[in-house]
């Protein structure tokens, strides 16, 4: 589908400021907000916002369907009775740009413990109802997904094709018992999924209402180490035990002589066509509950993907295999309408995964950093675009359009001068201004390059697993970024997306 001439920003929730050592859904998301509508923007683009698991990535979850709850607001808590102020006071942390996972998880645990318990000591029948509701239309993955934390908290955590053979391999008379044994922990991980998803819904609703559209992403492959493939092995290549078969990569390229070894178990292709794709529209479904657009991240795996041994140390030795990308998004559509998706079509990208993209009318991603290592032909140029894209800077993978400029190349650097006609010194702002006012439909732009951030700002270097993710600001940060410069790049470009805002 095509989307409307409109800009925004992308900054994952993750990176709000709190004094709880990590960014929520609480009041600092409804300040970015408002800063979104003050400067006349209306798309807010986040990363994935399943549980996190190693190197607290948000593209390794134990679930691609259940919500990070660490992300449950405490002074949402404190506002509806579950906590008191005096209690979470306790896991209050200093307020820096770099995000504290480990102390907060561990402050805010026993609190949402304490939460959960008021919550069901208070049930009245209105409550009641209400997470009934949520367990129904959550059926298809949250009974699996609470049982597997239960049992992975049970088994210190290990991998789940290493717990018992019974349990791994879900014997239906051993899953019965697990659930009577572990019904407290599976009432405690349902009600911060509820909980989660009520203050998703909340915060979502308050930015549809003022006029912004929310982004949401995600990716193609889900972790080995998750209640999906623990739930659903027939739609995964793993064999009796759990043990993957066939994983995820890409093959050698000039940017690494081993290519990329993922590790994620390659769907059975096979089963899920078998099955009409249930899993995956169940994905979808989900998705466009919660998102109003979807950024799918890797989309050429749509088409083919790099088929690697499990045994293998590295990609070299692998294979494409196809992909019934087609069916599976007409069969989307057939089932859930139109489909607002964002391909991510980065890398190299072959006739068929552009028809793949094109045949849907899915807008592909254009990167600005990407513009200047060649030559007048280099298709991330702002006058080789089609109207239907979307336009960054950079992604969450890049560096900071400062940090990119201070180490590019010479010449990479004089290409990007010579084509803004700008000097370099505020390089962020003169990509921002050839984005905003390129055809694309669509200019997305990371919060870092609004807040003339250097390198040391980065949310993520792709291929190393240390200091990444941790990256927020601080509320004086945004109170700095300059809304009269975004305000008028909105109303030169035309971007206000019907938006009025404050004006210009």
């Amino acid at each position: 589908m095509r989307f409307p001439r409109s800009c925004g920003t992308l900054v994952h929730p993750t990176s709000f400021p709190s004094k709880y050592g990590m960014g929520d859904f609480g009041q600092e998301a409804k300040t970015f907000i408002d800063f979104l509508q003050e400067t006349n923007q209306t798309i807010w683009q986040v990363l994935p916002l399943t549980p996190t698991g190693y190197g607290n990535s948000p593209y390794a979850s134990y679930s691609a369907f259940a919500g990070n709850h660490y992300l449950i607001s405490l002074d949402i808590l404190v506002e509806k009775g579950f906590l008191t102020a005096d209690e979470v006071k306790m896991a209050e942390l200093p307020s820096t740009t770099r995000s504290d996972y480990e102390k907060s998880y561990s402050l805010k645990n026993s609190l949402y413990k304490k939460a959960s318990e008021r919550f069901y000591a208070s049930l009245d029948k209105d409550a009641e109802k209400q997470i009934q509701a949520f367990k129904k239309s959550n059926k298809f993955w949250l009974e699996d997904y609470c049982l597997f934390i239960a049992c992975s908290k049970a088994n210190n955590r290990i991998l789940w094709n290493q717990w018992a053979p019974e349990i791994a391999q879900r014997k239906p008379a051993v899953i019965k018992k697990l659930k009577k044994e572990y019904q407290e922990e599976i009432a405690y991980q349902t009600w911060v999924q509820f909980e989660f998803f009520n203050q998703w819904h909340a915060l979502k609703g308050y930015a549809n209402a003022k006029g912004i559209r929310v982004v949401g992403d995600i990716p193609i492959f889900v972790d080995h180490n998750s209640a999906d493939v623990w739930g659903n092995p027939k739609y995964f290549e793993v064999d009796q035990q759990g043990n993957r078969v066939l994983v995820a990569g890409v093959p050698p390229d000039y940017f690494s002589e081993t290519g990329q070894l993922w590790g994620n178990p390659l769907y059975n292709w096979k089963e899920l066509e078998a099955d009409n794709f249930s899993w995956w529209i169940e994905r979808f479904r989900q998705m466009f509950e919660l998102f109003d657009a979807i950024r799918v991240d890797h989309f050429r795996g749509f088409d083919a993907f790099w088929q690697v041994s499990a045994e293998e140390k590295t990609a070299i030795v692998g294979k494409w295999v196809k992909a019934p990308g087609k069916k599976l998004f007409k069969t989307i559509k057939k089932e859930l309408g139109e489909l607002p998706i964002i391909a991510e079509d980065l890398g190299v990208m072959t006739p068929t995964v552009e028809d793949l993209r094109d045949s849907f009318n899915f807008p592909g991603m254009k990167i600005l950093q990407f513009a200047f290592d060649s030559d007048s032909t280099n298709s991330f140029l702002p006058h080789n675009y089609t109207q239907n894209c979307v336009v960054y800077t950079g992604t969450h993978d890049n560096d900071t359009t400062i940090g990119w400029y201070r180490t590019a190349p010479g010449a990479e650097q004089h290409r990007a001068r010579e084509y803004s006609r700008s000097d370099g010194r505020e390089i962020n702002w003169e990509l921002i201004r050839l984005g905003m006012l390129s055809v694309a439909d669509q200019a997305i732009f990371p919060l870092q390059d609004f807040m003339n951030l250097d390198a040391t700002h980065r949310m993520n270097i792709p291929g190393t697993v240390k200091d990444n993710w941790l990256w927020r600001y601080t509320p004086d940060m945004l109170n700095h970024v300059n809304r009269d410069k975004i305000r008028h790049l909105v109303h030169l470009s035309n971007r206000a997306g019907g938006n009025s805002g404050d004006g210009v």
